[in-house]
């Protein structure tokens, strides 16, 4: 009885590391930014990343797909930004990975497969094919939404107004849309307790 009930933690502790990777990077991005400028914050913001893959592997035991082509475009649209020291390759980035799992989401729904599941390498106990396929064409809409919403900002605001609203205004959006979508997920099967292990938000680097 005991060694049923002790290990029950863990998963509540990895599921929050899970989601300080997939947040912090870009959080020390913007107090890099404020302390030394675009540049050195492109650089904490690349070795951040490089942190947060290496930290995966060690202590969750893997590195999800999401993760991998997060740290791949920072690393490279990071790298073009100091080189050309030009900014608007960093800014650049998350409009390029929300299209990309967007396209991603809608292919696999054009073929009937829940793509979300794999992309988060996720298994959330009772939740059904339906109710993965849902969160797929959900998480899809709201991918092609936060690409133009990049764009606008980008082109409108300046540096610093698209990092602040990036880095606080997206990232509680991103939350706000996820906790949108438990009662559906919860009406497909899935086991609340889950919910409070690793909310499905992908990352938004």
């Amino acid at each position: 009885m005991t060694d049923d009930t002790t290990p029950a933690p863990a998963p509540t502790r990895k599921g929050g590391l899970s989601l300080a990777l997939d947040f912090g990077p870009l959080l020390l991005f913007f107090i890099a930014y404020k302390v030394g400028g675009v540049f050195v914050g492109t650089g904490v913001f690349m070795v951040a990343i490089l942190i947060a893959v290496i930290v995966a592997k060690l202590a969750l035991g893997k590195v999800t797909p999401m993760l991998w082509t997060s740290a791949i475009l920072v690393i490279g649209f990071g790298g073009l930004t100091i080189y050309f020291h030009d900014p608007k390759f960093i800014q650049i980035k998350p409009t390029l990975i929300y299209t990309l799992f967007a396209a991603i989401l809608f292919g696999g729904l054009l073929v009937r497969r829940p793509m979300l599941k794999y992309l988060l390498e996720a298994a959330y106990d009772g939740l059904s094919d339906e109710g993965w396929r849902k969160l797929s064409r959900n998480w899809a809409l709201f991918f092609v939404g936060m690409a133009v919403l990049n764009e606008v900002l980008r082109l409108y605001f300046t540096f610093e107004q698209w990092l602040t609203i990036k880095t606080w205004g997206l990232t509680i959006l991103s939350l706000i849309f996820a906790a949108a979508n438990v009662p559906m997920l919860m009406r497909h099967g899935m086991d609340g307790g889950k919910m409070a292990e690793e909310p499905p938000v992908p990352p938004q680097e």
